[in-house]
């Protein structure tokens, strides 16, 4: 609990060493590791989660933004930080004053990186990023071989890696990923018949990593499983890997609701019967998502209870099951165990209608963290 709100997420620094060594031990020993810490680490915080990793085994860190590599920089971490989508030009600066790597897939960014690189007399190195299907970025598989040839003019650039993106590694077997891996084959072989060396080679996931070890090469870049988190069903008996985040609070207040009582915003739910209803201090602006009222569950005293009412942006209610007593103070878990039973990401990730991923970077805009 923090010193100033009854509302907090724990994270297990222990779980993300667990993970990073679980899933480096699914990989031939000479491939690197890249921990990948992107919206402060998935709601986890990137500083604190790229020094455990790191600690761990992990080799190098993925962001996306140059924003959150320079935090990284100015936290005192020294190993590579990769961005894994082409900046801005506006940033060249930036990314070379923070030895970053940038992913490359115009013409326009690497001019610009080559030409800032000279006036500082250095070598800028980069990974080019390759489009073999997502059609999201990277320049196209078709145009990989003569673009990166034609990069050589540029003496002050270096083609450090190359690599892709795979759109649906969490299904086993999918036809569209063995494509997308041929497509990626096929580039780098015509790349070296350019002459040109595709120096390290990365396109695995966090469910390539674990359902795809052709896709290993030289590196993996794992997000959503480092921090404990599955992709996919098939993925739960490959890996044991320990969820990192928990959500507590603890009641603000508790009252009695008389028979027939509303709560919250609109009265959307009314007592049946007279009913004990907690206060907790979270709530949409926390992460907690609106669409989640009258439908999530918590644990309180070792078992599940109901959240009733509309969430509101800094509170939401819990209504007391039969036999459950609490007082203000008493600590209530959004996510996390207590007792035998568990909340997990997953669980509220599908009562809201979305992804584990997007569940934990929502905990994470507000809420202060205790490490763990």
């Amino acid at each position: 609990m923090t010193k100033t709100r009854w509302a907090w997420t724990e994270i297990d620094l222990g779980a993300i060493a667990h993970n990073v060594a679980v899933l480096s031990a699914l990989t031939p020993a000479d491939t690197d590791f890249m921990a990948v810490v992107k919206a402060d680490g998935y709601g986890h915080g990137a500083v604190q989660v790229s020094k455990a990793a790191l600690d761990a085994g992990a080799t190098h860190l993925g962001v996306a933004t140059v924003d959150e590599g320079v935090r990284l920089r100015e936290a005192g971490i020294l190993a590579p930080i990769h961005l894994l989508s082409e900046p801005p030009s506006s940033t060249v600066g930036l990314v070379l004053l923070h030895r970053l790597v940038p992913a490359l897939c115009t013409l326009e960014f690497a001019e610009t990186l080559h030409r800032q690189a000279l006036l500082r007399e250095t070598v800028a190195p980069f990974h080019l990023k390759v489009d073999t299907g997502m059609h999201r970025t990277g320049i196209r598989a078709e145009d990989a071989a003569s673009f990166s040839a034609g990069l050589k003019r540029f003496s002050a650039i270096k083609l450090a890696g190359t690599f892709t993106h795979f759109a649906n590694a969490d299904v086993p077997n999918d036809w569209d990923t063995e494509r997308q891996l041929a497509r990626f084959a096929q580039v780098l072989e015509e790349m070296r018949t350019e002459g040109v060396d595709p120096g390290m080679v990365h396109a695995a996931n966090s469910p390539a990593t674990m359902l795809w070890p052709e896709s290993h090469f030289d590196m993996v870049r794992c997000g959503l499983a480092l921090y404990g988190l599955h992709p996919a069903p098939e993925t739960r008996t490959k890996v044991d890997l320990r969820p990192a985040m928990a959500v507590k609070a603890r009641a603000g207040l508790v009252k009695r609701v008389p028979l027939g009582g509303g709560v919250s915003y609109g009265l959307t739910w009314r007592a049946a019967s007279p009913t004990d209803v907690a206060t907790l201090p979270l709530g949409y602006a926390d992460g907690v998502h609106r669409v989640l009222s009258n439908s999530m569950e918590v644990l309180v005293g070792g078992r599940r209870a109901k959240q009733v009412g509309r969430v509101c942006m800094d509170q939401l209610m819990v209504e007391l099951p039969r036999g459950v007593t609490a007082a203000r103070g008493d600590e209530f878990v959004i996510v996390g165990r207590q007792g035998s039973d568990c909340v997990t990401l997953d669980e509220v990730a599908e009562r809201a209608g979305t992804i584990a991923h997007e569940a934990a970077c929502s905990f994470g805009m507000r809420l202060p963290r205790v490490y763990v």
